[in-house]
């Protein structure tokens, strides 16, 4: 059984827990591993009494310092991750880590504002680091059964004449296209924010995380989807104008369903939640939502744990986070 919110603040009394906690779940085998050159084994140096120690400047700090046996350099647990150089309480991090990776409708940068103290500046610059560390650079191929759909995400469209493109075919739109892939016997999602689903741009996405050769692909009866569809082992379609949602075959049932639920819960969520976010940090939401998606079959704390070992190097600054300057969607 998972830890509960109440139970995790109640562990974590004072910043050392919280070192301690991280360090629990980054390094699981109770070996921690060096930031700098990546070796196993390190020798814990301070503080002393393991609670607080005092600084060149006679403040009072708990962070927990390690020395590495191999380049001699001195690290702690948030080292390169995306909490490296905070000054927010570790505390704050690990209930906010733990609200957005428990939150199935996601969690709004005024509410982690209210919630715990910070300015609305810092909430979502920290929200917006814990979903850069949500995105998994090692994900393998997909193979098998792979389900392909596109959704358009913003508000009311701005209808322009003379335009061919948009959602349905119909006219033009102000919302943004994103494009979801289901591996139907992992359950896994991934979404991706496409400049638009023609056959060409789609083609090019599914080609890049696909094994299109050892794959069936199942959609629905878009045109888009039909020359690609030659490349794969099989491509089955259900006919949502003919109000087909399951089509059965000898082997299996085809049907889009499963990313057709995906984007209803993505939806929802940006609409009751966010209400509105930027073509350009779209995409660290769909992170957020392929990476709850993709672990809804294990607990809140071992979720959280996941996250912790991929947040090495998964640093992002204010400035890069709000360069951006693009239409809202």
């Amino acid at each position: 059984m998972g830890m509960t919110m109440i139970q995790l603040a109640d562990r974590l009394r004072i910043e050392a827990d919280a070192y301690t906690f991280m360090e629990e779940l980054r390094w699981p085998d109770g070996i921690a591993v060096c930031p700098h050159c990546d070796n196993h084994g390190a020798t814990y140096i301070k503080p002393l009494n393991g609670k607080s120690r005092a600084t060149r400047t006679g403040t009072q700090s708990q962070r927990r310092v390690w020395r590495c046996l191999n380049c001699r350099k001195q690290f702690s647990v948030i080292t390169g991750t995306m909490m490296h150089g905070t000054k927010i309480p570790l505390r704050v991090w690990c209930l906010c880590i733990f609200e957005l990776v428990s939150s199935k409708n996601g969690v709004a940068a005024r509410e982690i504002e209210r919630k715990y103290g910070v300015c609305c500046r810092t909430a979502w610059h920290m929200m917006h680091r814990i979903r850069e560390a949500m995105k998994d650079d090692q994900l393998q191929t997909m193979r098998g059964v792979v389900i392909a759909d596109e959704t358009w995400i913003g508000g009311l469209p701005k209808w322009k004449k003379g335009h061919k493109y948009g959602q349905g075919g119909q006219g033009v739109t102000d919302k943004t296209p994103v494009l979801t892939l289901i591996d139907k016997e992992r359950g896994e999602s991934r979404s991706v924010v496409v400049p638009d689903v023609t056959g060409a741009t789609l083609r090019k996405v599914i080609s890049q995380q696909v094994d299109m050769a050892n794959s069936v692909l199942h959609t629905d009866e878009g045109q888009q989807y039909r020359q690609m569809g030659k490349e794969f082992i099989a491509h089955e379609t259900v006919n949502h104008k003919a109000e087909e949602w399951v089509r059965y075959t000898r082997d299996a049932f085809v049907s889009t369903n499963a990313a057709e639920g995906f984007f209803a819960q993505l939806k929802r969520s940006i609409d009751g939640t966010h209400h509105r976010v930027s073509k350009e940090h779209l995409p660290r939401y769909l992170a957020e939502f392929d990476y709850r998606y993709n672990t809804r079959k294990i607990t809140d704390t071992e979720r959280m744990a996941k996250l912790m070992t991929q947040t090495a190097g998964k640093r992002l600054s204010y400035k890069r986070a709000s360069a951006p300057k693009g239409r809202k969607v």
